[in-house]
């Protein structure tokens, strides 16, 4: 059923009929039904989050910090919740927590790019030159596009407008300042064949979370699906009965 969050303009999934306890934050171009298996026995809200599903943009160019401080005006009076994330939503779930620890009694993260574990790769040659002459106003925007189609990530592809703006300041950011920052338990759900989030990426933040452990999901990748869904949904089903 899909509810409003709090008296904010945030919507959501909502699941159960008791008092919210888990809220789950979705991967970028997905949205709050991935969560549906996952919370079905659960009192919870799955967010839409701004931009994805059937929620409106944000107005301008947002951070992740910027995302968890909407949830956490809209979450004020409910916590402390287990919060989980993929993704991109695991992002805002660890700025979450970090900024707003009265807000989170347990962070459940899957899938999530906290850090880089290599170099970022360079644009090939030819998208650099179109870039250059773009900015000098010699190649116009329609050919820019053009090439931004041709060379650019799926995700970078699909987006367009202020959600692309907001997928290239995120890319950018990194995590583990805030990870040392975290003070609730965190679990960490992988799949050991994570190519977006890499699990090397989690076996180094795993460092930096003062209260965390791992578990390895052997033979899945990174949508939440098959062997991951249920592993996250069990770290889920612990994390309330802690």
């Amino acid at each position: 059923m899909l509810t409003t969050v709090g008296t904010s303009a945030l919507v959501a999934e909502k699941f159960g009929s008791g008092r919210t306890d888990v809220l789950a934050l979705h991967g970028w171009g997905r949205n709050g039904t991935d969560f549906a298996r996952i919370l079905s026995s659960h009192n919870g809200l799955a967010l839409h989050l701004p931009g994805f599903g059937p929620a409106s943009e944000p107005p301008t160019v947002w951070s992740t910090a910027d995302y968890a401080q909407e949830i956490a005006r809209a979450l004020e009076g409910m916590g402390p919740l287990v919060v989980v994330g993929h993704s991109f939503g695991g992002r805002i779930a660890v700025r979450l927590a970090a900024a707003h620890p009265h807000l989170v009694s347990h962070l459940v993260l899957t899938g999530v790019p906290l850090t880089r574990v290599t170099g970022p790769s360079k644009p090939k040659l030819r998208f650099q030159i179109a870039k250059a002459l773009h900015r000098v106003k010699i190649l116009p925007d329609q050919a820019m596009e053009s090439a931004r189609q041709k060379y650019g990530s799926q995700d970078y592809r699909k987006a367009s407008g202020v959600m692309r703006e907001i997928l290239v300041r995120v890319i950018a950011e990194d995590y583990l300042d805030d990870a040392t920052r975290v003070s609730c338990p965190v679990t960490m759900v992988w799949g050991e064949g994570d190519k977006p989030a890499p699990l090397g990426a989690a076996q180094r933040a795993l460092e930096f979370f003062p209260q965390a452990t791992l578990r390895v999901v052997s033979g899945a990748e990174h949508l939440l699906e098959g062997t991951l869904e249920q592993e996250v949904a069990s770290a889920v089903a612990d994390a309330l009965r802690d």
